[in-house]
């Protein structure tokens, strides 16, 4: 098994975020809310996965792949959320490649970004469909500050009445 690399996001790295942003969510639909999802993959392609360099840097943030060898295995975004802390975003791990510590090591290097930035605050959500991530959270030392049934669609959320849970943890 070769170490995984992370490292800041390119520009040649937008195919293979994009397929595997749009991979990942069809995965997580649920056979009822097809047509969400793609409504859902749609706007945020146009709002954020087809700019992410321009998105994440006028957030005050950054987007980061983590590679094994020629392949994109996962990815994850920061914005800046207040003045001292940050929203962690975007982070997948590619189905084939789950189960070998991507998403720790990713959620690891997430959290040592943001003490480089000062910001000592990290939040994020996720929903009810992430069974694995929700565990990956919790384990990791974040507390539930709240939970909402999501039903307006954004970039951050496909609405539908999804239960999303929103996480926090002091660096």
């Amino acid at each position: 098994m070769r170490e995984i690399e992370i490292r800041a996001f390119s520009p040649p790295d937008a195919a293979a975020v994009r397929e595997l942003f749009i991979r990942v969510n069809r995965l997580l639909a649920p056979a009822h809310m097809a047509e969400e999802f793609e409504s859902y993959i749609a706007r945020s392609l146009a709002e954020e996965i087809d700019q992410l360099a321009d998105y994440y840097s006028s957030r005050n943030g950054g987007f980061w792949v983590a590679v094994d060898g020629d392949e994109i295995a996962g990815m994850f975004g920061l914005e800046a959320s207040g003045e001292h802390a940050m929203e962690l975003r975007r982070m997948y791990v590619a189905p084939g490649l789950r189960r070998r510590g991507i998403a720790r090591n990713m959620l690891a290097f997430a959290e040592n970004e943001c003490r480089r930035r000062n910001r000592l605050r990290l939040q994020l959500s996720t929903s009810e469909l992430q069974n694995d991530a929700l565990a990956l959270y919790r384990n990791a030392g974040y507390q539930s500050v709240r939970e909402e049934i999501a039903d307006a669609t954004s970039n951050k959320t496909v609405g539908g009445g999804i239960r999303r849970y929103h996480f926090t943890k002091t660096l």
